[in-house]
This record gives structure tokens, sequence and C-alpha cells, in this order.
């Protein structure tokens, strides 16, 4: 996923699925190096990470 599309997905209230490794995973924030955003996993664990965007896919 490239950039703009994560500030279009933070920006958006639609659903939009995204997935990491496999893993659907909801946005937090882009960071401010603009090649990391912080995620966790949908569904009842909060545990967050920090991810390169480029390895985040739109479903």
């Amino acid at each position: 996923m490239n950039l703009n599309r994560v500030k279009q997905i933070l920006s958006s209230s639609a659903d939009i699925e995204v997935k990491y490794n496999g893993a659907s995973v909801w946005i937090d924030q882009l960071n401010e190096d603009g090649r990391t955003a912080t995620v966790h996993l949908r569904g009842p664990l909060e545990e967050r990470s920090t991810v390169e965007i480029h390895e985040l896919v739109e479903e």
C-alpha cells in the first residue's frame, strides 16, 4: 500500500478491510517517518504493532 492510500483510509469513515501478513488489521495511525504505521488486529486483542506501510494490503 502507498502513503496516500493509508492517509485516505485513516480519514475515511468507511470500514475498509486491510490485511497485514494475511491477518485483518485496523490502521491506528501513520507514523512520523511516513514509512510505517501503527496497526492492531481486528477482534478482542488490542495489541499494537508498527509495520511498514508497503506490507499492508487492501482487500
